[in-house]
């Protein structure tokens, strides 16, 4: 009760912070990776600045509308789980109302932001919309929810490459493949750590539907991650730096399956993966940016 007062008297303000998770800028840099690998590799390593900036403001609006999005259906179910339970919405720090009006100017934001873009990229951008409302809901009726997350995270690749080139091509879907990948790697990493909530909850996630087999289903995934970024290269032509940094990720992606396989590993190793994939997005895009020039 005295930590419910303690929060309570937040300035609303800081309240909403933890609502849209900027307390917590991991989550919001790893959407923006994908969505900057596109926008320098589609420019050659030398996208307009303006648009660089529109790409990472509208990554911003677009996972707080998510968080917020994601904290409205779960209200009733985070507090049941750990490491969701103190979330302002779970712990009644904010109402429903106010969460929704920030989702809604959250949302607004990153509308005016897609005007900017051209006609492809903010079609493209309307599309991700339902995929990103839906997306909370996928864990109570589909069995791999991390899909559906990973594909909402693909559509950063398409919006940003077709904002530079106005086209898809075999490059786009190359990334688009090892974005969704990664995706579901990283994220059935994070879900391990709430595998007993959620299997006492009833609700859906990849780290249950694989079970025993998550650390081999996190290698694979990692590895056509792999794949595919070496085959992206290949046909971009990007110099050295690029693959320097795809046999670092390379590296890191196998320490990391093979941590996995260890028994009892405490909650707080899958948070630390989790972070340590936004280094690795962020040297990948270093190599990307370089191997362009």
């Amino acid at each position: 009760m005295h930590n419910t007062i303690e929060r309570d008297k937040k300035p609303v303000w800081l309240v909403i912070i933890r609502l849209l998770r900027w307390h917590k800028p991991e989550g919001r840099l790893i959407l923006m990776i994908p969505a900057l690998w596109a926008v320098f590799l589609a420019a050659a390593g030398k996208p307009p600045l303006p648009l660089v900036g529109v790409i990472i403001l509208g990554t911003l609006a677009t996972s707080a509308t998510g968080c917020v999005v994601n904290d409205l259906w779960d209200r009733n179910i985070d507090p049941e789980v750990e490491r969701t339970r103190d979330r302002p919405l779970a712990s009644r720090a904010l109402s429903v109302k106010v969460g929704i009006a920030v989702a809604i100017v959250a949302m607004a934001c990153a509308a005016v932001l897609a005007f900017y873009l051209n006609p492809l990229s903010f079609w493209l951008s309307v599309a991700a919309v339902p995929v990103i409302l839906l997306y909370p809901g996928a864990k109570r009726v589909f069995p791999v929810p991390q899909l559906v997350l990973s594909i909402a995270w693909g559509f950063a690749v398409l919006i940003s490459w077709s904002a530079v080139t106005q086209t898809i091509s075999q490059g786009t879907w190359l990334l688009w493949g090892a974005t969704v990948l990664w995706t579901l790697g990283f994220d059935t990493v994070y879900a391990m750590s709430d595998k007993e909530d959620d299997r006492r909850i009833g609700v859906n996630s990849s780290a249950l539907f694989f079970g025993d087999y998550a650390p081999l289903a996190i290698g694979i995934f990692f590895a056509g991650t792999i794949f595919l970024l070496a085959w992206l290269g290949v046909v971009m032509n990007l110099h050295l730096a690029f693959w320097i940094s795809l046999v670092f990720a390379s590296i890191s992606w196998v320490w990391q399956s093979l941590r996995l396989r260890e028994q009892n590993l405490p909650n707080p190793v899958y948070g630390q993966m989790f972070r340590q994939n936004v280094w690795i997005g962020f040297i990948l895009l270093g190599g990307m940016i370089l191997g362009s020039w």
